[in-house]
């Protein structure tokens, strides 16, 4: 029984990545629509499919195999390699053979609701735009991290993909603008004290933003091509405008 009590948190990018979902199921569908959303390419194997997982057949990135498990769809060449396998069929004994199976050449497998069995898991998910919280117990009690995400998922709106579509938009120009690394710390720092949640929930955020634009564009360290040792960027505007 594998240990789960320091897994490792990432995020991991399947953009144009192959991975194998075994199973047709309601879950199996929910992994597959997970793993498509990431950017993935996905083979499913299952006997029999969901409405929604066999609506998937016209897509470029999903292909869908009507058969049992067998090992050596795992034990493909290099070329058809998977990235990670997820075992998602109702039966044990089969979710066993898969995750041996993809163990045995080295592939990240997650067996559902058999953390033992699995190499990684996925934990519930709160996404807002740019924003992503993942909530896991390790495989404890995957009902508990699904109560937790949605007391997260209650108290983090919408507002929250519009607030961080400001700050990445905010930082990339000054990341172009301004060569001074310490400066350019600064200055993400002081960003975050800005009470642009209130702006975007009253609904004042897109003239504040526009006010904000002009201000940045007129800022004396905005029109150097490279800000000076001496001379290091502040929002000194950002009181003017509001």
């Amino acid at each position: 029984m594998k240990n789960w009590q320091h897994p490792y948190p990432l995020m991991l990018n399947l953009s144009g990545r192959s991975c194998l979902v075994v199973g047709g199921g309601p879950i199996a569908e929910r992994k597959v629509r997970g793993l498509l959303a990431a950017g993935a390419n996905v083979t499913v194997i299952s006997e029999e499919f969901t409405t929604g997982i066999q609506a998937m057949a016209e897509r470029t990135d999903v292909v869908l195999y009507r058969q049992t498990f067998d090992a050596a769809i795992v034990q493909a060449s290099d070329k058809e390699r998977f990235t990670l396998v997820i075992a998602a069929t109702n039966q044990m004994d089969v979710n066993t053979q898969i995750a041996l199976a993809a163990q045995a050449q080295g592939y990240l497998v997650s067996v559902v609701d058999q953390p033992e069995l699995s190499s990684f898991i996925l934990p519930s998910v709160v996404r807002r735009g740019k924003l992503v919280i993942t909530v896991s117990t390790g495989g404890a009690s995957p009902s508990a991290a699904r109560k937790i995400a949605k007391e997260i998922d209650n108290a983090y709106g919408d507002e929250y993909e519009i607030y961080l579509d400001f700050l990445s938009e905010t930082r990339l120009l000054i990341q172009q603008r301004v060569a001074n690394k310490e400066a350019r710390q600064h200055l993400f720092k002081d960003m975050l004290s800005w009470d642009v949640m209130s702006l975007i929930r009253n609904g004042t955020f897109e003239g504040w933003k526009k006010k904000f634009e002009i201000a940045l564009q007129g800022a004396s360290w905005m029109q150097q091509q490279e800000t000076e040792e001496d001379e290091l960027p502040t929002w000194s505007f950002i009181d003017e405008i509001g």
